[in-house]
Order: structure tokens, then C-alpha cells, then sequence
């Protein structure tokens, strides 16, 4: 199933004007704060009701309002999961979740024992909300929201209470999510690196509107689409795990291309994604010898693209894939770049952080 937004609405300070396409897997909204992400979300949920709209999910028409439909929340058959987990305090682990079944109502939906046992819940179902942390709680929500068989799940910026510890513990559930469940989802999210890494496809948001939507690996790498801004850079390289050596480190196969990183938690065969944020990569006009980095990578200069300020994204074609470095104008124009021009490519194996990879 598919879910199909087209959307006008005007409030102070920005004029939503958005049409995009969501798959299977999971749709990330991305952008700034203050680029319409939650006002989208919230009128997919029928929370709010656009100036004009149309929201389709499969063959069902949630929103049409040149034909005046538009179908309460909880006609919507949808999982909300929010920033917050919004757990009932009086009922237990599996009570919350024996409510998300109960508002299924009868539609044939995954199975509880299978969503614990995806969740990781099985220990906690006894538990109340107060003795859960944060990320315990998300992922009793998620559990919920998918126990009431919903046509699609929406996901406001689900990982935005939690610290970085959290956030590391409940990002491997959303990425069995996508990958083991046939339920869209619709996730919000400001982090380039939550984008890389769980990502399936993009909607990038700039002032209201759509910047560019498509594969995660193709809106992330294209220097003319930073919803984030300049620091928010970086690119993904798709690979595969090759070994894993005494000394702690991880190599990788990226096309062909040797990758060593701090030991991934994965078997040799698996596939992953690497997020090489833009300001971690060194470029050199010659291949480097005597220095530390041990991933160097030869490509060629596909683009140079120069802001107002001091700095340069340059845009590299390497055979692992496309490579974005964020250097100065000044070592830019010191190096004579230009399109076409060989170059090399170094990043350290310390600068991608766990968080980059999924």
C-alpha cells in the first residue's frame, strides 16, 4: 500500500504548498523546524484539516475537501506514534498493548505474540509506564500503534525526547520495523543521520514546499538539497561486511572499495549503510602516503557548490559511491579544483559515528 498527499494551507509564516508519494517502508518528512512537517502529518491523522487537500492511503480517500470528505481520526485506521509515548499510566505493558488490539476491531492485523516478540517487550509486559524509560515507553507505543492494524503509521519526530543512549536502543526496532512489517510509515524527523539510517524514502521540506523526493541515497547525497543546512552535509554508501579483525575494526566492502570502521555489531554478508557526514572528509590531489586514515577512497569531481559564506560542498563520484567533503573556498580554489579533476578522498575510521550506520 501507498499512501498520496497533495496540500495547500496558510498559517502565519509559511504557505504549505506539498505533493509527494510514500511506498512501503518508511517516508521520512525532513526538514527544518517551521518547514510544515507536523502540519503534514497532523492532516494525514485528521487532526487538522488543510485549506485544500486530498490524502489517499491504498484505495481508501482519508481527505478530499473539494468533496467536502474528510474522515474523523478515528475512522482513519492509523497508528500515531508521538515525540511523547503517551502510555496509559493506570494499565500495564500489556494492557496498553491489549488496547491498541481492542481498537483494531475486528480488522486482521499482526499477531501480539510476534509484535512483542519484534519490540523486545516480552520482560516488561508485567510493568507499569512509571518503571519503563524513555525508550522503553516508544517502544511500547510503537507495539500499540501496530496492534490496531493501522493502514499506515505516522511517526512525529519519535526520537526527539530521548538521549542519545535511548535513541540508540530504539533505532534497531524501527529498522525491524520497516523491514518486517508491510505497514507505510510516515516519520518526521530534523537528523540527517536518523534520516540515512532509517530512511526507505525522502521528502525533503524547504519553506513550505518540496524541495526533492526519492531514494534516501540520492536526496542525501545532492548538494542542492541541505533542509538542515550545510552542517546537516553528508552522504551514504551502501556496503557489505566483510570481516572482523583482532585490532577492533571492521572491514567493509563498498563496491569494491575496502572501508574499515570500529567494530560493527554485524555478520559477515550483511548489508548496511554508511552515513560520511560532509565535514569529516579530507580531500588530496595526489594519493595520500604516511597519514592516519585508513579509508581512501579515489573518485572524481562531479560539482563544486560555493555558498555566501567561507565555505565549499564539493561533490565527488567515487566507485563506492557518491562522496560530499565540506571544505573552504579558499582550499578549493588552493587545490584548483574543478569539475572533472581526479582527487582522493580520506575520512577517518573514528569520525563515523554508530549512529551513522544501519
Amino acid at each position: 500500500m501507498s499512501l498520496s498527499v497533495t496540500m495547500q494551507h496558510r498559517f502565519d509564516g509559511l504557505a504549505l504548498d506539498v505533493a509527494f508519494e510514500a511506498p512501503s517502508g518508511i517516508t521520512v518528512l525532513f526538514g527544518r523546524s517551521g518547514s510544515g512537517k507536523t502540519t503534514i502529518i497532523n492532516a494525514v491523522a485528521g487532526l487538522l484539516v488543510p485549506d485544500q487537500g486530498r490524502v489517499h492511503a491504498g484505495d481508501r480517500l482519508l481527505l478530499d475537501t473539494a468533496q467536502r470528505v474528510a474522515l474523523p481520526p478515528h475512522r482513519r485506521q492509523l497508528g500515531y506514534v508521538f515525540q511523547e509515548a503517551r502510555l496509559f499510566p493506570h494499565l500495564n505493558v500489556r494492557q496498553n498493548l491489549r488496547y491498541g488490539r481492542w481498537f483494531a476491531q475486528g480488522r486482521a492485523g499482526p499477531g501480539f505474540d510476534h509484535v512483542v516478540d519484534m519490540l523486545g517487550l516480552g520482560a516488561l509486559l508485567a510493568r507499569n509506564p512509571r518503571d519503563l524509560s524513555g525508550g522503553e515507553k516508544q517502544r511500547v507505543a510503537i507495539g500499540r500503534a501496530l496492534l490496531a492494524a493501522p493502514r499506515l503509521i505516522l511517526a512525529d519526530e519519535p526520537l526527539a525526547a530521548l538521549d542519545e543512549a535511548r535513541k540508540a536502543e530504539i533505532l534497531p526496532y524501527f529498522e525491524r520495523l520497516r523491514d518486517e512489517s508491510d505497514v507505510p510509515i510516515l516519520y518526521v524527523s530534523h537528523s540527517p543521520a536518523e534520516v540515512a539510517r532509517l530512511a526507505t524514502t525522502v521528502v525533503a521540506l524547504q519553506g513550505g514546499k518540496v524541495a526533492r523526493q526519492g531514494p534516501a541515497t540520492e536526496v542525501l547525497s545532492d548538494p542542492a538539497v541541505l533542509p538542515t543546512g550545510v552542517r546537516g552535509a553528508g552522504a551514504i554508501l551502501t556496503a557489505r561486511v566483510k570481516a572482523h579483525h583482532e585490532d577492533g575494526l571492521t572491514e567493509l566492502d563498498a563496491a569494491g572499495t575496502p572501508l574499515f570502521l570500529p567494530r560493527i555489531a554485524r555478520a559477515p554478508g550483511s548489508d548496511i549503510r554508511v552515513r560520511i557526514a560532509a565535514q569529516e572528509v579530507i580531500l588530496s590531489r595526489t594519493r595520500p602516503e604516511g597519514v592516519s586514515a585508513l579509508n581512501i577512497l579515489s573518485g572524481t569531481v562531479s560539482a563544486i557548490r560555493q555558498g555566501g559564506g567561507p565555505g565549499a560542498i564539493v561533490t565527488l563520484d567515487t566507485p563506492a559511491g557518491r562522496v560530499l567533503a565540506r571544505i573552504t573556498r579558499r582550499s578549493a580554489k588552493a587545490m584548483g579544483l574543478h569539475e572533472g579533476m581526479p582527487c582522493h578522498v580520506m575520512v577517518k575510521s573514528v569520525a563515523i559515528a554508530p549512529s551513522d550506520i544501519g
